[in-house]
């Protein structure tokens, strides 16, 4: 191993995983995508549904918009608040023949496998198995953009580590094709540049070189939408107008959320509180997960979920933070260096195993749950 790629690695390096654990993520993509498959399956054999209606609700809708009518098929230039990675795959397909829900589960599923294989590497079996266990992994089985994402992100952060600067750089800029997380990608990276020991100057520079590409996207995915829309702010203005999302002081954003969690708060919708109430538990991971990323000086993984959570601190309200889990890689291997440790006393061993046990199963039961709010058309964040 070369001194700058040694010095590149964090404390927890990517290693070569052995053919126990690639066979148990096998398994745990296999039977999580199983599950979710099994909720679709049960709708249709007794509600009826299509599996057509049931994986093409909410954002999905957007994205088939997009994909078929580019930007300007919304006169209120709405689907400006949408990158364009994946409609634009979709589009590609459909354009062939190929129906865009196909596509899209296809590509989810894939990438869903791509992004767990990363997350092999960077956090063990064990984290990428939590990974595809997520209660909101529905979204990674669907027309989303987190799969896509994901393998993009999760990969060219694997390779940074690995000191292979040039081909984390091309996948960051296909994850700055698929969502505006990509810019805290390129921030996170950065600040892993920085922070990287016994580096000279001259190398951070190369590196830092390299961040100019998918840095490159961003910019020209804006300069696109200001010559469709005359305005270099219009995917902020798509999102506060369509979304809600407009800048909001933290501590404003908390208390409008407050009302959200409230019993009977939607009389209507009686799921909506819930979903709230999990937006708010999923903040406080986000915080939680920065600050043990601090504590074990893991800088850039801190910025990477830290920025993250201060940006949705910054809507008007708690918002898109349960999906936004997926992508904190950090999160999924905190849970597995928690779930793997050995207390050193028999009777701590027995009460964190079943803490272990308990959090396997909540975690289960929220995929199914989600799976069932999301192919039934409810809100699931």
């Amino acid at each position: 191993m070369t001194e700058t790629a040694a010095a590149t690695r964090t404390d927890r390096p990517a290693a070569t995983p052995d053919v126990w654990s690639r066979r148990m993520v096998v398994q745990a993509w296999l039977l999580s995508r199983g599950l979710i498959a099994l909720v679709a399956l049960l709708l249709a054999v007794y509600q009826g549904r299509s599996l057509v209606d049931q994986v093409s609700n909410w954002d999905v809708q957007h994205f088939s918009r997009l994909a078929v009518g580019g930007y300007l098929s919304e006169p209120n230039g709405q689907l400006m608040a949408f990158f364009p990675g994946l409609p634009f795959v979709l589009g590609t397909f459909a354009r062939l023949g190929v129906p865009i829900w196909v596509t899209g589960v296809l590509l989810a599923a894939v990438c869903s496998a791509l992004a767990a294989a990363a997350l092999l590497r960077l956090g063990g079996p064990w984290a990428a198995i939590g990974w595809l266990f997520a209660p909101t992994a529905v979204f990674t089985t669907v027309p989303y953009t987190e799969s896509l994402f994901c393998a993009a992100a999760f990969w060219a952060w694997e390779r940074a580590r690995a000191d292979k600067w040039g081909a984390a750089a091309a996948l960051a800029a296909v994850a700055c094709t698929v969502r505006v997380s990509g810019l805290f990608l390129v921030g996170a990276l950065f600040v892993m540049i920085l922070t990287t020991r016994s580096v000279s100057w001259t190398v951070r520079a190369r590196r830092t070189a390299w961040l100019l590409i998918p840095a490159a996207v961003l910019a020209a995915f804006a300069t696109y939408l200001w010559t469709l829309s005359g305005s270099w702010t219009a995917w902020y203005h798509a999102q506060s107008t369509g979304w809600v999302r407009q800048l909001t002081w933290p501590w404003q954003s908390f208390l409008n959320t407050i009302p959200a969690i409230l019993p009977g708060a939607y009389a209507d919708h009686p799921w909506w509180s819930a979903v709230f109430r999990a937006e708010m538990a999923s903040m406080a991971l986000g915080v939680l997960v920065t600050v043990y990323c601090l504590v074990r000086r893991r800088w850039a993984e801190a910025s990477w979920v830290g920025v993250q959570v201060l940006a949705f601190s910054l809507s008007y309200w708690f918002f898109s933070v349960n999906r936004a889990i997926l992508l904190w890689f950090p999160l999924w291997i905190m849970l597995a260096e928690w779930g793997t440790w050995s207390p050193r006393s028999r009777p701590a061993r027995v009460v964190h195993r079943t803490l272990v046990v308990l959090v396997g199963v909540v975690m289960v039961g929220g995929m199914v749950f989600w799976s069932w709010l999301f192919f039934t058309g409810h809100w699931a964040s």
